[in-house]
């Protein structure tokens, strides 16, 4: 199971919100390739990123921010938040992205298709659940059109390969993952499927890694780490290797 920390960009700082809402940041760092440093030398194998900004406003804010990461980076790192164009998605891919992570524009076929045949594993989609509805727009959306299971048969078809799906409900709670959606997905797909949303404490790292399912890929982690309920050390030398 992977263990992936996740660094939240807004205005150039590290940040954490709360279930989703922009006006519950709690500033951790002013230098977000510090924290970088910190992860990779803790364990990290892959460090989540989003820009909070671009997310809400469609347009990256925090490209600055992620280059100054990318320099200091010796592993992989994946990125999501504005990505709402191909010339979006091609220039962070081209900055040293591994792996870009589409959310909002992922209804849009044509431009997944494209992004997909170009960039193959390159590209995973974020699919943000509340109550089994995706939600879309930096979780400001209330649009009902997108069940997990009619999106799940799209991305399938347009081949999509590794999926990171968030239970809004939980996000920065820390009142555990939603293990019941996590199986619901990982039992009606064939994609690789990352969670996030909920983890606070070891315990919720102990029951993720019972889950069995060969598609299951790992778990991002943010606000536990931040607040120190969770050690990285010590979660990727229990986890993070089966």
């Amino acid at each position: 199971m992977l263990i992936i920390p996740a660094i939240d960009l807004q205005d150039g700082k590290v940040v954490r919100l709360t279930q989703g809402a922009f006006d519950s940041e709690k500033v951790y760092s002013a230098s977000p390739a510090d924290v970088m440093q910190k992860w990779q030398a803790e364990g990290a194998k892959l460090v989540h990123i989003v820009d909070l900004d671009g997310a809400k406003d469609g347009k990256r804010k925090n490209l600055g921010s992620l280059k100054n990461i990318l320099m200091v980076a010796k592993v992989p790192v994946q990125f999501g938040g504005g990505l709402r164009s191909y010339e979006s998605v091609e220039e962070v891919l081209q900055t040293g992205v591994w792996r870009a992570v589409i959310g909002t524009k992922a209804f849009d076929t044509a431009l997944l298709e494209k992004l997909v045949h170009q960039f193959k594993e390159r590209i995973a989609v974020g699919l943000d659940v509340r109550d089994g509805v995706i939600q879309t727009h930096g979780w400001l959306s209330s649009e009902n059109r997108h069940t997990l299971e009619s999106t799940v048969q799209i991305l399938e078809k347009v081949g999509v390969q590794t999926v990171i799906c968030t239970d809004i409900s939980r996000d920065g709670m820390l009142s555990g993952p939603n293990i019941e959606l996590l199986n619901q997905l990982l039992g009606s797909t064939k994609m690789n499927v990352i969670v996030s949303g909920g983890i606070g404490k070891t315990s919720d790292l102990e029951k993720l890694s019972k889950v069995k399912a060969h598609n299951f890929e790992g778990a991002i982690i943010g606000k536990a780490l931040y607040e120190r309920k969770i050690e990285l050390k010590k979660a990727m030398k229990r986890f993070g290797d089966h």
